[in-house]
């Protein structure tokens, strides 16, 4: 099935011309703005991979690189890739509209949105029997979301993910869904819509090839320890309580530091109701978390 995408790549008219005039073309037609050397990028990307920089099947990605504390471009696939991976495999069997939970009203951030709780997206593919297995992947939006991130380590949503709530949660789900599909064909690389407006360094485990720009080897992110959860949610719940956060907020900065469990999300998300046992803590207790907290996240 690889072997077929490489000799369509082997044969795409674009890798055969002089790459001067191929960063040219691509810097005045798919990729305007973008600096010469990660147009080079895409075009050995797409010459590694055997596939048509015409198409745009990879996308550059402006991230925050906290190391070097600079935006660096890296060169992620984008949906469409999985897509066309899939079906040229010609075992895609169909992919289904996309679900979503209900909606949740909140402010994260200081920002209002209002979002989808979750996605769900099936992916089918006819197996060598001819039978037909469904793949299926649910995605939660406070799991997935951008942040507008920068100096200022906001965690608000980006303009992206607040002008297109649904549609970007969408596209996690399918692309999660093909990759449990397909993944002899698309393999563990996050896509370009997964990782727009993150750090790199939201990715522990993510290696960037200095050549090519790939990210590779992504590890899943590790749950939030249940000790610290516990030794922080009295802080968490005065906070709330006092108006300095909303649950929404609280949510949102811990899951940049592991995952949640829906009891332990329920947890923080009940506490904002209980407004009237909410100071069993002084501002001195509040303000050791906090700056334990500081100390976790390496700020």
């Amino acid at each position: 099935m690889n072997t077929a995408v490489v000799k369509i790549g082997a044969t795409v008219p674009a890798l055969a011309m002089d790459e001067g005039q191929l960063i040219t073309v691509l810097e005045n037609s798919l990729y305007p703005g973008a600096s010469p050397t990660s147009i080079a990028l895409v075009i050995n990307y797409c010459r590694a991979a055997g596939l048509d920089p015409m198409q745009k099947p990879a996308h550059i990605v402006p991230m925050w690189d906290s190391k070097s504390s600079r935006m660096r471009d890296v060169i992620m696939p984008g949906i469409g890739l999985y897509r066309t991976q899939a079906a040229r495999s010609g075992a895609l069997a169909g992919i289904s509209e996309p679900e979503f939970g209900e909606d949740v009203a909140g402010e994260i951030g200081g920002q209002r949105i209002t979002y989808p709780k979750w996605c769900r997206v099936t992916v089918r593919r006819r197996l060598p029997d001819g039978s037909v297995a469904d793949f299926t992947a649910r995605e939660l939006w406070l799991e997935n979301y951008a942040v507008k991130g920068g100096k200022e380590k906001s965690v608000a949503p980006n303009a992206m993910w607040t002008r297109r709530p649904y549609a970007q949660l969408a596209k996690c789900a399918q692309a999660q869904a093909l990759r449990m599909a397909f993944p002899e064909m698309i393999g563990s690389q996050p896509t370009a819509d997964e990782m727009e407006g993150k750090a790199i360094d939201d990715f522990a485990g993510t290696t960037i090839d200095g050549t090519t720009g790939e990210a590779t080897g992504r590890k899943e992110p590790l749950p939030y320890p249940a000790d610290k959860f516990k030794e922080n949610l009295p802080g968490w719940r005065k906070a709330i309580a006092d108006g300095r956060k909303t649950a929404d907020d609280i949510i949102a900065m811990v899951q940049t530091r592991g995952t949640l469990t829906e009891e332990q999300t329920q947890q923080i998300r009940g506490e904002q109701k209980q407004e009237a046992g909410g100071g069993v803590m002084t501002d001195e207790e509040v303000a050791a978390i906090h700056a334990r907290e500081m100390a976790e996240a390496g700020q």
